[in-house]
């Protein structure tokens, strides 16, 4: 083995400027001086006798050598990571940090009623959580910046284990004196896609719900985008068309004060899997279990308390 190797700290330094693409802020994310930094990356390419990074006034450009040894430094430190998780998770579960990924027409439905029991339950875990769309949170959990993710399935995540929480039912959002008052049930045939309103591309929820409604040219009718589910029901509220929402929205109220009725889609696969998910053989995979748990268990509270 060779005496001379690369540190962690040199790897984080890498990894840093590889995600910023810039070296002042690669420096802030890793609470060093720029100088300290760019260093660091010089010692790096020094030891291995290679050139990693391309450097011009205005732009930082990895070499194809560096890009893979960027993206190889991305697992060593994970590896890193889970040493100390392992010996963390040896002790007693969900006592210490755990960062988790939550994408956005999840965290404002779901977290309200789940902290309170997980601070109950489990006073010593201190969780750490971040809001990101689905492939942002996907990317964060592979690179080791996120523990575990709360995602919509299905969704295409990688190499990862999957503890499904609950099936979420999509319904169908419209104004209460829409004059076509639609059925118990919606067909999505019947849907006029000259009103709907869809939220934004790199939200998995609007691929769930065109999904769910088997009709592909949807996405390239939809009039309006909206940046959140809040966005699209205020919207609605005023008329500018008709919505499809998740019912975890529903049953947290997310339509109350508002003169928006919804009914259920007449369709099977109407629906999307909330699910907790970490990366396969990640070290703390029994913690992550007792999280999902945990969490079914205040899921049910929500729906008892719903119905």
């Amino acid at each position: 083995m060779s005496t001379y190797l690369p540190t962690l700290k040199q790897l984080q330094y890498l990894v840093a400027l590889k995600e910023n693409g810039h070296f002042g802020k690669a420096a802030e994310s890793c609470f060093v001086t720029q100088s300290t930094l760019s260093a660091g990356i010089k010692e790096l390419e020094a030891l291995l006798d290679i050139v990693l990074v391309e450097r011009t006034r205005r732009v930082v450009r990895f070499t194809e050598l560096g890009n893979q040894i960027a993206e190889k430094a991305y697992r060593i430190l994970r590896e890193a990571e889970e040493l100390s998780e392992m010996a963390r998770s040896a002790g007693k579960p969900l006592a210490g940090d755990v960062r988790m990924s939550v994408i956005p027409t999840i965290a404002p439905f779901l977290l309200p009623r789940l902290l309170p029991r997980l601070r109950e339950e489990r006073p010593e875990l201190k969780l750490y959580l971040k809001e990101e769309t689905s492939q942002a949170a996907c990317d964060s959990l592979h690179h080791g910046h996120a523990d575990c993710v709360l995602l919509a399935l299905p969704f295409p995540c990688g190499d990862v284990e999957t503890d499904v929480l609950f099936r979420d039912e999509i319904f169908v959002a419209f104004p209460k004196d829409d004059p076509r008052n639609p059925p118990p049930r919606i067909d999505p045939a019947t849907l006029d896609e000259t009103r709907l309103l869809l939220l934004e591309d790199g939200h998995c929820l609007k691929d769930h719900a065109l999904a769910a409604c088997n009709r592909p040219e949807l996405k390239a009718s939809a009039r309006m985008m909206g940046t959140s589910l809040h966005t699209l029901v205020q919207m609605v509220d005023n008329g500018l068309g008709l919505t499809l929402l998740p019912k975890m929205a529903i049953d947290s109220g997310i339509l109350d004060h508002t003169s928006i009725a919804a009914r259920p889609l007449k369709s099977d696969s109407a629906t999307r899997d909330i699910a907790l998910i970490w990366r396969t053989n990640s070290p703390r995979r029994s913690e992550f279990q007792l999280l999902a748990e945990i969490m079914k268990g205040a899921q049910n509270w929500v729906s008892n308390r719903s119905s």
